[in-house]
């Protein structure tokens, strides 16, 4: 898909788009700068979730900034109020955004960033073993 004078955009996802009369949305922040939107050389199944997880992540950019946040907290509250099955169904969502999240950034992790990860989502599954009483 060429612009008005025959270039191409790097990637359609890589910047926001204008509407149709040229005028940029109104109330949508622009994405942020950075070197890649996409993790450089990678194939099979990275770049197939790379490619998939490009609009909901360009989504989570536009809502404000609380919103994730607010939402994760929100279940590991109830995860933690409510010690039955009803409390490991709550930390699901959570694993599944944490784990995702971990996955789309570990090319461009260190040690230490990684290992935070890993102690994070063991943290979480043990959470929810213990609401699903496994313990």
């Amino acid at each position: 898909m060429a612009d008005k004078r025959g270039e191409r955009p790097a990637h359609p996802l890589a910047q926001s788009r204008p509407r149709q009369d040229g005028r940029p949305r109104q109330g949508r922040r622009p994405l942020p700068p950075g070197e890649q939107f996409f993790t450089p050389g990678a194939t099979g199944l990275r770049r197939k979730i790379e490619l998939r997880s490009a609009a909901p992540l360009v989504f989570l950019f536009q809502l404000p900034r609380w919103i994730a946040p607010a939402v994760l907290v929100a279940l590991m509250l109830a995860a933690f109020a409510v010690s039955s099955f009803w409390g490991g169904l709550a930390v699901l969502p959570v694993i599944a955004f944490v784990s995702w999240l971990a996955y789309m950034s570990w090319p461009s992790l260190g040690t230490g960033g990684r290992i935070m990860r890993v102690a994070l989502l063991t943290f979480l599954i043990l959470v929810a073993a213990d609401r699903f009483g496994a313990f």
